[in-house]
């Protein structure tokens, strides 16, 4: 069985031993890897007589599986499966996998340490010291203190669990915008359900967990920006495809919101060149980084190479999470 692990030089850049190793288990396997530089044409050559691909961001579209004839089953190195087009693949009958748990508390952390960093105006202070050597506490204007701020959370998955439980430790209020939590639930777990408006009328913070999809792309534009009547600080851990970043750039530039975290982008590394929220002293982005440390590397390698193992060995029920049908 050829089982294809491809994605972008950045993702690739990783040790790849013990995926093979894994992949290894099923009796012979062959297990390619090809860095993907965006040749759609050269990619589907690689992958037309595959069994499997393990891929975190390769577009798999229409296209793309509509020509790899052999393809059984399709692991995604992430929890989120944007990326494949479901319906071919339902129509294909191909197995779509993702990972269901393996990055909920550092994702959670990191969200927190972009809040209390750009709340406390960290990175103003270090330009003020570092560049300037301007020692006062008081030239950054005023901060809020973080007890009794709102935080408005979209998307209350397991993720956005976790950061409102890390925020109510300091005193921080949570609304939720979520279609899948009843009111009880709401109760118990010390969150105000809430609309769309509300959050913007209310919230002081506002961060982004949804899971993407057709119904939320583009999600956060100019109307929206325009509603936050707090000029919240905005946050998106999520996916960049939530955010039109021009439009979050217009409201940086006219302070309809005080301040950016943003760990995902929409063309992720591949648009840093000349990107206009670079170099603002509100704005801390890092590289998609929020998922990473050394345990859940470890668990994310070793979930979707066992994936493909399960699926392809007819191991179905030990599969961590499917997501077409098979």
């Amino acid at each position: 069985m050829k089982i294809v692990i491809s994605d972008y030089s950045y993702i690739m850049d990783r040790d790849l031993e013990y995926e093979i190793s894994t992949l290894k288990k099923i009796k012979d396997a062959e297990v390619v890897i090809y860095e993907y530089t965006g040749n759609k044409e050269e990619f589907i050559s690689v992958i037309e007589d595959a069994d499997s691909i393990i891929t975190a961001y390769i577009k798999l579209d229409k296209e793309v599986l509509s020509r790899a004839k052999n393809l059984k089953v399709i692991s995604i190195n992430a929890t989120g499966y944007n990326i494949v087009d479901l319906e071919e693949a339902k129509k294909r009958n191909i197995a779509v996998c993702a990972l269901d748990e393996y990055c909920t508390e550092e994702v959670a952390d990191h969200t927190m340490a972009l809040i209390l960093a750009l709340a406390r105006g960290l990175k103003y202070y270090e330009k003020e010291i570092e560049e300037k050597r301007v020692w006062k506490y008081y030239s950054i204007g005023s901060l809020k203190r973080l007890s009794g701020l709102k935080l408005g959370i979209f998307g209350f998955g397991k993720i956005g669990k976790a950061v409102a439980k890390r925020a109510q430790i300091f005193g921080i209020n949570i609304l939720v915008f979520n279609h899948h939590i009843s009111k009880e639930e709401a109760d118990k777990l010390g969150v105000k359900l809430s609309d769309e408006d509300f959050i913007y009328e209310n919230a002081d913070i506002i961060s982004n967990h949804m899971s993407q999809n057709s119904s939320n792309t583009d999600f956060f534009s100019i109307d929206k920006f325009k509603k936050m009547k707090r000029k919240p600080i905005f946050i998106n851990v999520g996916r960049g495809d939530a955010v039109i970043e021009d439009d979050l750039v217009y409201a940086l530039d006219n302070n309809l919101i005080s301040g950016a975290g943003l760990d995902v982008l929409k063309g992720e590394g591949k648009c840093l060149e000349n990107n206009k929220l670079l170099n603002r002293e509100n704005v801390i982005i890092t590289p998609h980084a929020a998922f990473y440390s050394e345990d859940s590397i470890k668990d994310l390698q070793r979930i979707s190479c066992e994936n493909v193992v399960y699926y392809l060995t007819g191991q179905v029920d030990k599969v961590c999470k499917i997501i077409t049908p098979y």
